[in-house]
This record gives C-alpha cells, structure tokens and sequence, in this order.
C-alpha cells in the first residue's frame, strides 16, 4: 500500500520540484514550489515541505515560523502555513484534504512549541477556503 509523507524539502527534490505542474489559474493563487525554495534561500524562517506519494513528489507549501513576523496573530507560537499546492497531476484523488488533516500534526511534529496555525488564502479562492473549511480549520 501506498504512504503518503510530508518532510523538509531536501536539494535532492529539486528535479522533481522543478518539473512541478500547477495550471496558470491556479498558479494566481500561490507561489509555484520552485519559487517558495527560491525564498526559502533568503529568509530562514519561510521552511519548505514536499508531499510525497508512491516515490512522486505532487504537493509543496511553506511553513512561515518568525515569531516577530507574524502579521495575522499577537500569538508568538503561531505558524503560518502557506503557497501551498498540488502537482496538478495528481489533483482531484483527495490529498489536498489528506495533507490539511495531517498539517497539525507534521507540525508538532517538526516544531512543537507551536500552537496555532494561520492559513493564508486570496479571498477570491473560493474553493481553497472550503477545501480548509471542509478540513476542520476556521
């Protein structure tokens, strides 16, 4: 059977990142993965994570973990999670809700001082904001 992981993007993931699809209008509402490794390189606190499934890299967001940064909330464990996608290849199999359900727990997993997830999302992306709704997040 088949495991779906969620880890640190590691150079070895480049090529697969590299070769990322994400339609033009999708691509409006998010960074393309090749940009958020791109802007991890500049700032330390924007930390990237790949989805993995069957050995196929088909999913990457960014978790923003600056305490001082954090716009949205006074809340100094808070995280924000955010640019984040699917190869578009792998679209419309469900793994988008998969990944949202497992978010809170990959993140205590990798940074357990953190209490609070902030989701960033346009709001003229609507099926983004039922996708995070339908996942349990406010």
């Amino acid at each position: 059977m088949s495991e779906l992981v969620i880890q640190p993007f590691e150079e070895s993931d480049f090529t697969a990142i590299s070769k990322y699809c994400l339609p033009e209008e999708q691509a409006i509402y998010t960074s393309l993965p090749i940009n958020v490794i791109a802007a991890s390189k500049k700032d330390q606190y924007n930390q990237p994570f790949v989805v993995i499934y069957d050995g196929n890299l088909m999913g990457c967001f960014a978790l923003y973990t600056n305490n001082r940064g954090n716009i949205y909330t006074n809340n100094e464990n808070s995280i924000i999670f955010k640019s984040f996608s699917i190869d578009s290849r792998f679209q419309r199999n469900g793994f988008a809700l998969t990944v949202l359900k497992l978010l809170p727990k990959i993140i205590k997993q990798h940074f357990p001082e953190k209490n609070e997830i902030i989701l960033t999302v346009h709001h003229t992306n609507i099926a983004a904001i039922n996708l995070y709704i339908k996942a349990g997040f406010k």
